[in-house]
């Protein structure tokens, strides 16, 4: 008889223990979901990182359009095609 009810305690209690760890896993504020949060964040700041290095960058840029007149010169030939007064432009075509 002692066999019998230390058996069945057993059971139930094994059986509380599966349900809390199926509630700590599957519940709304579970661990799966924790885990899911957290590889997110650690997504986000990955892109928050990059965003910063590129704004950095953006900014150097900037600044060097302000204030270095080769800088500013070599942007005007290139992207607007300007030339001084006395140049002349020569196309040269390749077949």
């Amino acid at each position: 008889m002692k066999l019998a009810k230390k058996k069945i305690y057993n059971i139930i209690f094994l059986f509380l223990l599966a349900i809390s760890f199926i509630y700590l896993f599957f519940n709304e504020n579970g661990i799966l979901k924790y885990l899911k949060a957290k590889d997110e964040i650690k997504k986000l700041e990955e892109e928050i990182n990059k965003a910063e290095i590129k704004l950095h960058k953006l900014q150097l840029e900037i600044d060097s359009l302000k204030f270095n007149k080769e800088k500013i010169e070599k942007v005007a030939r290139e992207k607007y095609h300007m030339l001084k007064p006395t140049e002349i432009v020569i196309k040269v075509e390749e077949y």
